[in-house]
């Protein structure tokens, strides 16, 4: 690396670190604590935030309380009395569905004066495996490996994992009545849906089992013999807008994409750079999302619109990659790898794409960092960026040139964070 590339890689790694401080339990918790009931606190939740929200409470809460939240492996916090599971991440796996069947437990036989506090973070979904009567756990894995691979975006997985499940889509909260059911969220969606995030365990499902099938069909998966015949029966709704069960249950999401990027604008600013925010729920293919960024870093370089350089893009949300090639990585390298092609190593353009949960698809890196030579580097030691690309391997490439970016688990998720810095032009 340059020794010019120095002062944006810093400034880069400063505006993530700045994002994650915003959006942290400890920071956005406290303050949505709802008061003790007249009977028990009973503590659940599933997430990639879930310890760090569970420790959370039990610093700050004023009374007794039990319960469990399940975790991502190494997503984990020493807690003292809310157990934390850890469970597989986005394949679920056993200690996922053991931990959402003593869950589902848990908040039953409760009553009116009792609280059941739930925290709910992105990756819920996969953690709280509990599959629908009639389905296996490894039918609910080979149906989530398919819509990993297929291009879904997060609203159709969701939406598909809740009618093949006994407890999200709102059935966490039937089980759970007649007690107060508080939910604190924190969004990894774009649009921050509740009803999307961790496939909403505690809120009404707006969506169908004839939607679940649509999806299957759209993105041409064939599921197991079992998860197509729970499918077309269609017997076992999930609970709907308007079912009492549901009436008294009060969701707050606590941290949002929007607050990350609005955190790393103000520091931005402070460091003389233009901030400009594309927007905290942009989706679509990676390598396609990439093109319009590159578009729109070389109209602040050339014509300084919509900003004079020196500018900073930044943008959430959460992009897909359709599957095709062999290789390694998350849709953070693949947008940056897309957006290395397109930009052509234009001078005074450094990227950096993240996972803000640290981990960038199942790799051990949170995302990488790109700058203008980043290509000539690559070429130099024989690297093809296009061959790369075609065979979805960001992790390889940018590997290969030291760049990747390793953060370990944040504890917490509000999903892609992106970031271009323009420089001033130096003529």
């Amino acid at each position: 690396m340059t020794a010019d590339a120095l002062l944006p890689d810093a400034l880069l790694q400063d505006l993530f670190q700045a994002a994650l401080s915003a959006v942290t339990a400890d920071s956005r918790l406290p303050a949505a604590l709802p008061p003790p009931p007249k009977g028990r606190t009973v503590v659940v939740g599933a997430g990639k935030a879930a310890a760090a929200m569970a420790k959370a409470v039990e610093d700050h809460w004023p009374g007794p309380l039990s319960g469990l939240v399940v975790t991502r492996y190494g997503h984990d916090l020493p807690t003292r009395r809310i157990e934390v599971v850890q469970a597989s991440h986005p394949v679920p796996d056993a200690a996922g569905q053991d931990a959402a069947g003593r869950i589902l437990e848990m908040v039953q036989g409760l009553t009116a004066d009792d609280l059941v506090l739930c925290l709910i973070s992105g990756g819920g979904s996969a953690l709280l495996a509990l599959p629908a009567p009639g389905v296996s756990l490894e039918d609910k894995r080979a149906v989530g490996k398919a819509l990993l691979k297929s291009g879904a975006d997060i609203a159709e997985m969701n939406c598909v994992r809740k009618h093949l499940s006994a407890i999200k889509g709102g059935r966490l909260a039937a089980a759970a009545h007649p007690a107060r059911v508080v939910s604190l969220l924190v969004s990894d969606v774009p649009g921050d849906d509740p009803s999307v995030i961790a496939s909403g365990p505690t809120v009404p499902d707006p969506t169908s089992v004839a939607d679940a099938r649509a999806i299957l069909a759209k993105h041409g998966i064939t599921p197991p013999p079992a998860v197509a015949a729970y499918l077309d029966q269609g017997a076992d709704e999930t609970p709907k807008p308007g079912d009492p069960r549901l009436a008294g249950a009060v969701t707050t999401i606590i941290a949002t994409p929007q607050d990350a990027l609005e955190a790393a604008a103000t520091l931005a600013r402070a460091r003389g750079f233009a901030p400009i925010i594309l927007g905290d729920a942009i989706e679509g293919e990676a390598r396609e999302v990439a093109k319009v960024h590159a578009g729109i870093a070389r109209q602040i370089a050339r014509h300084g619109q919509p900003a004079p350089a020196p500018a900073v893009i930044l943008s959430g949300g959460e992009t897909t990659v359709t599957v095709r090639g062999s290789g390694r990585g998350g849709r953070n390298v693949e947008f940056l790898l897309a957006l290395a092609v397109a930009l052509g190593g234009h001078p005074g353009i450094h990227a950096a794409a993240f996972d803000t949960d640290g981990i960038d698809g199942t790799e051990d890196n949170a995302g990488a960092i790109l700058h203008p030579d980043t290509l000539a580097r690559a070429a130099a030691l024989g690297l093809d960026a296009k061959a790369f690309l075609a065979n979805n391997d960001g992790y390889s490439f940018f590997k290969a040139l030291g760049d990747l970016v390793v953060t370990g688990p944040t504890r917490t998720n509000v999903n892609d964070f992106r970031v271009i810095l323009v420089e001033r032009p130096t003529t």
